[in-house]
């Protein structure tokens, strides 16, 4: 299993040291980040937290989804392998 979670649902106010603080009960935490809007720096109401070990991330994911964080029922699942990135765009050429 990937080390990588998603953590969805988050009120706009959760802290990355309230959810480092979370996710610790089931094991230790590499890292956290919480998603910012890049325009104008506030929460984007989710965060990707990267466990130290499959097993801990399994746990925390059993554990911890659908469990109420800050008011709110969290989304918690294996994060996604993050594509090649881009996308989007191509084609259209242009006619004489």
């Amino acid at each position: 299993m990937n080390n990588k979670i998603y953590v969805g649902n988050l009120s706009f106010n959760t802290t990355e040291e309230e959810l480092r603080q979370l996710f610790e009960q089931h094991g230790s935490v590499s890292s956290v980040s919480v998603i910012t809007d890049r325009e104008t720096g506030r929460p984007r109401g989710f965060a990707f937290v990267e466990m130290g070990d499959g097993d801990s991330a399994a746990t925390a994911i059993s554990r911890l989804d659908g469990r109420e964080f800050g008011g709110r029922a969290l989304r918690v699942n294996e994060a996604a392998a993050r594509g090649a990135g881009g996308g989007g765009g191509g084609g259209g050429g242009f006619r004489r």
